[in-house]
């Protein structure tokens, strides 16, 4: 049976989650803009420095930081936050773009792929259009930005019901 585009494009964001150099999670984004793809990330340091992977633990765990919490405390970039620096770099519009996220934990299970607060905002100010999450039961969960952008001029950010990190903190 054929894929979806979304299912398409999903699958390509597990691959690109495949290079991802975090202990806690393997997240894989791309933008697609008129059916093209346009840019890729996955959640790893910095470039020319030190990951999770060559240090041989993560901070975040060390320090006992849940998941979704105190980002700022982390040797890597989000997935996210790669695909729109890499498009920049680039020189790419990401203007009415799709972005498509798919997350697995460190056993490879799927996991909730919803970006965090600072990714939620960097995707309105880069001008996306809807961003395409796999989910830990397998399935797709679609988000138009403008929502976001409605929810939050109605409510505070704190109160959106679709928050990373929430299906793994035990």
């Amino acid at each position: 049976m054929r894929p979806t585009k979304d299912e398409y494009y999903l699958m390509i964001a597990e691959e690109v989650a495949n290079r991802a150099t975090c202990f806690r999670v393997k997240i894989g984004a791309i933008i697609v803009k008129d059916d093209q793809i346009i840019a890729t990330g996955y959640v790893g340091a910095p470039r020319k420095t030190k990951d999770c992977l060559e240090r041989g633990e993560c901070l975040r765990d060390k320090l006992k930081i849940p998941h979704g919490r105190n980002y700022e405390i982390c040797r890597s970039c989000h997935a996210e936050q790669n695909c729109i620096i890499n498009a920049a770099r680039a020189g790419v519009s990401l203007l009415n773009g799709d972005m498509y996220i798919y997350a697995k934990n460190q056993k490879g299970e799927r996991i909730d792929s919803f970006p965090c607060f600072i990714c939620k905002k960097m995707i309105i100010n880069a001008g996306l259009k809807r961003v395409v999450c796999s989910t830990k039961e397998g399935e797709i969960k679609i988000f138009l930005v403008e929502d976001w952008v409605k929810d939050w001029q109605e409510k505070d950010i704190i109160d959106d019901k679709h928050q990373y990190g929430k299906d793994q903190n035990n």
